[in-house]
């Protein structure tokens, strides 16, 4: 180190330069020259090392490792060669001032666990990039747990920073900071039990972007937009957003519609209300009307057949004979226990839409039909009206 020193300041002294500044122009040259080949190593690594890294993972057949070697990731690559090689040349400009080359050396550590987590960051949202295009990991919430390891990344870089800082041991910062343990879980409360919630969605498989959920405690009913480590994100029907932690929706109780996408087929649950004064025995003539219509099926005549039996016998009929009903799940019409309100007759299927538009075009067209054949069968649907009928009132 001396004889360079020396050397470049015999070349000074022969081109004319006063001895005065001569040991500050040595220092310049030096640091002037560390500059320019921390400079040209990191374009040298941009310029070449990049792209020929970058054609063989573009000749590979894994998709993996061109995410891996993007501009992105590889640019933060670039940002750790300066500080090493300033951290390794700097000696040779302040061998003679180890206070300030101490100081230096300590910026350039700084310096290099800041570029070290920029990278970590980068890798870790490519790994969320690639996990995002896997068939299998696509649809686990693997957001939080990427961001969990982001801000462990951090806590260590902080630590390592502060040791550097204080010249003391990172074990020994640690040591410190284990008697304040109880204030540093206080602070990362939401972070230490979203990452717990985190696993255990994705363990359990409770929940993936895209789900449709409904928590009447939060005010959600929507679709999953994003799952974080601190929130999950829902997208309501009405086009509002509501955050839920993520240990709600492990400790509280939610809705997920996920099955019924799988199944392929959505619940029809929903009653025609009966007057009961309506009801009575068909008689023949009823009966007849009835067949010619196709409205009844092949009771024996001898048997009284009460109009509100052949309703439902028709309903299951129709049901099975309807395109929009799913024919492999199950098919009921039933009567509920008679209300004040009228006599419930439920029709419990699935459509084959799970759509909601289409969804509710199927049961809106199997209604309106259960709703035109009451007449024929001498059935009338019960409102809350004191006059069911008006012109029969006025006469």
């Amino acid at each position: 180190m001396e004889e360079t020193n020396h050397a470049i300041a015999r070349w000074l002294t022969e081109a004319g330069w006063s001895e005065t500044y001569v040991n500050l122009a040595v220092k310049a040259v030096i640091i002037l020259g560390i500059l320019v080949v921390a400079y040209a190593a990191a374009v040298l690594f941009r310029r070449l090392v990049v792209p020929l890294l970058q054609k063989i993972s573009a000749r590979t057949k894994a998709v993996w490792d061109d995410h891996l070697f993007s501009d992105k990731v590889m640019h933060r690559a670039a940002r750790l060669i300066p500080p090493l090689i300033w951290y390794v040349l700097l000696r040779v400009a302040f061998y003679d001032t180890p206070v300030l080359l101490n100081v230096l050396h300590k910026a350039c550590l700084i310096y290099l666990i800041v570029a070290v987590l920029q990278l970590v960051a980068a890798f870790l949202d490519t790994l969320y990039e690639i996990s995002s295009r896997h068939e299998t990991l696509r649809n686990r919430p693997l957001k939080g747990v990427y961001q969990m390891i982001k801000l462990l990344a951090v806590c260590v870089g902080a630590i390592l920073i502060v040791s550097i800082l204080i010249g003391q041991d990172a074990t020994a910062v640690l040591a410190g900071l284990g008697a304040s343990a109880a204030i540093i879980m206080l602070i990362f409360r939401d972070s230490i039990l979203g990452l717990v919630a985190g696993v255990q969605l994705s363990a359990n498989d409770m929940l993936r972007p895209g789900d449709w959920i409904t928590m009447a405690k939060y005010g959600a009913d929507g679709y999953v937009t994003e799952v974080t480590l601190t929130t999950v994100k829902v997208q309501n029907f009405d086009k509002t957003i509501t955050t839920i932690p993520p240990y709600a929706l492990v400790s509280d109780s939610f809705q997920n519609w996920r099955g019924m996408w799988d199944s392929g087929g959505r619940r029809i649950k929903r009653s025609l209300l009966i007057d009961a004064s309506s009801v009575h025995n068909c008689t023949a003539a009823e009966l007849a009307a009835l067949r010619e219509k196709g409205l009844a099926g092949t009771t024996p005549d001898a048997e009284p057949v009460v109009n509100l039996y052949a309703l439902r016998e028709y309903a299951a009929r129709y049901l099975k004979g309807h395109p929009g009903i799913h024919p492999d799940l199950m098919q009921m019409v039933r009567m509920l226990q008679p209300t004040p309100e009228g006599i419930p007759v439920e029709v419990y299927c699935f459509t084959r839409e799970t759509d909601w538009v289409a969804y509710e075009a199927v049961q809106g067209a199997v209604f309106d039909h259960l709703f035109a054949v009451l007449p024929d069968f001498g059935l009338r649907a019960y409102q809350r009206s004191s006059d069911r009928d008006p012109q029969s009132s006025e006469s």
